[in-house]
């Protein structure tokens, strides 16, 4: 964080001082929230969750070298008291963001933020220096603790953020007010929680109305491949930049293919020129993420030939999305637990299947979360995809979700051992053991909930197989 003294962030955030014997000391390290994170010179902010109160680590992270902490209530050591943790957090980022020369990039979307924004970050950092949201971390205090670890040396911040419901990116883009703003897609994920797709686009869109004007050197970045983006481009006042295969797109992809490794290669066009691309991701919806991620940097000033150079080098910051590992036997692991929507869920099927051209290919499912009505049908939906896409075997792990993915591949023509559906990843290990042979490709998928990651990990794990179980 930019250096402020505890005299400054009281006055911002509205705090009394407590314990502090010279307000004048300053905060010269980043804020966090995890104990485990301070050190000298940092800020912590004292939650209280569910099972742990921050407040009862305030005389341990001030003895490991924070300076105070940020508090509800005064906690026998320096501290600055407020009222809401959570608002003086996000009055601290948005004082800090409109004291930084940083250009700040924002984006959001129904699928592939992480991927995206991890891809805009290597980029941008072949120009300048560049901070982004570790991970996932894009909700309410995830982005102003990301906005916060920003110093004077950030020249672009890039942020991710997520939202479940209208107003949740209206807020974020208060916080921490952007000057490009990039809407992926509007998808399924987290339909039950919406209502529908419409409302999805109305709370994506939030995003674009809160850009400044073209002439305040606003731009917003929409995929011209989706209708429901495309047609945010009336709700702002910033200059559009159109990304996609589209032949309008301002930024688009021609001779889309995949390498025989799943990999996708494509020549990048722009305003500027054009240049060819070969990625280190896998799959080929990394096309699309690519072609976001090109946009921002042109109007950032890049070239073709840098991007495509800086996108041919990115590779994957974020576990377990489309995280391949190949074993010393050659059965190659695809761990792709993060998350799951319906379609991300196609997309990993469709880099499972590319990737599989001559080997044998197991897709280990399991619940997508959140879809409301429309859960029974977007379950039959993959299960029957993993069939027309040849999946040699899908295993379907869980409860009645599972069971709706192996009834749509068996409906869709899967009558024999081609689907399973069994109960738990145990099973779904014990399954995976008994019948992989070296050169197989496996795919594991579900969402967060699931915990599906521990497939992937007992899979690969080194040791005695009998002694290596899923969690």
């Amino acid at each position: 964080m930019i250096a402020l003294s505890l005299a400054e962030i009281a006055s911002v955030v509205g705090g009394q001082t407590h314990d502090i014997p010279d307000p004048s000391v300053q905060v010269t390290g980043p804020v966090v929230r995890d104990s485990r994170e301070v050190g000298p010179g940092t800020l912590f902010v004292a939650f209280v969750g569910e099972r742990v109160d921050g407040h009862d680590f305030a005389q341990a992270v001030v003895q490991a070298g924070a300076v105070a902490v940020l508090a509800s209530r005064p906690v026998g050591v320096p501290a600055i008291v407020v009222e809401d943790v959570q608002t003086a957090l996000g009055a601290l980022a948005r004082h800090v963001v409109r004291r930084l020369g940083a250009t700040l990039v924002a984006l959001t979307g129904s699928a592939g933020k992480t991927s995206t924004k991890d891809l805009i970050a290597q980029v941008l950092r072949h120009k300048a220096p560049t901070v982004f949201t570790p991970g996932s971390l894009n909700n309410e205090i995830g982005l102003p603790l990301t906005a916060l670890s920003a110093t004077e040396e950030t020249r672009f911040l890039v942020l991710e953020m997520g939202a479940r419901g209208i107003g949740h990116i209206r807020y974020l883009a208060d916080l921490t007010p952007p000057k490009i703003g990039l809407v992926l897609n509007v998808g399924t994920a987290h339909i039950g929680e919406f209502g529908g797709r419409e409302q999805i686009a109305q709370a994506k869109g939030e995003l674009v109305e809160a850009l400044p004007s073209a002439s305040e050197g606003g731009a917003a970045v929409l995929n011209a491949d989706d209708p429901l983006v495309r047609a945010m481009a009336s709700r702002t006042k910033a200059k559009v930049i159109l990304f996609g295969e589209s032949g309008e797109a301002d930024v688009r992809a021609e001779n889309v293919r995949l390498t025989d490794s799943g990999q996708p290669a494509f020549l990048l066009r722009t305003p500027s020129g054009a240049s060819e691309v070969t990625m280190r991701l896998y799959g080929e919806h990394h096309v699309s993420n690519a072609l976001a991620a090109a946009a921002v940097a042109h109007e950032l000033g890049m070239s073709a030939e840098e991007i495509a150079t800086a996108l041919s080098e990115a590779g994957s910051l974020s576990r377990w999305r489309m995280e391949v590992t190949e074993r010393p036997d050659g059965v190659t692991v695809v761990n792709d637990a993060y998350n799951a929507n319906p379609e991300s869920m196609r997309a990993a099927l469709r880099a499972l299947a590319a990737m599989g051209r001559g080997r044998r290919t197991w897709a280990v499912l399991g619940k997508m979360a959140e879809l409301g009505d429309e859960a029974l049908a977007e379950h039959d939906a993959v299960g029957r995809l993993a069939v027309r896409l040849n999946v040699g075997k899908l295993v379907a792990v869980g409860g009645r979700e599972a069971s709706w993915l192996q009834l749509g591949a068996y409906n869709e023509g899967s009558w024999g051992e081609e689907s399973v559906h069994v109960s738990d990843a145990q099973a779904a290990v014990d399954l995976l053991r008994s019948e992989l042979r070296p050169g197989d490709v496996v795919l594991v998928k579900a969402s967060r909930s699931v915990g599906l990651e521990s497939i992937a990990e007992a899979l690969l794990a080194t040791g005695a197989e009998g002694e290596v179980s899923a969690r």
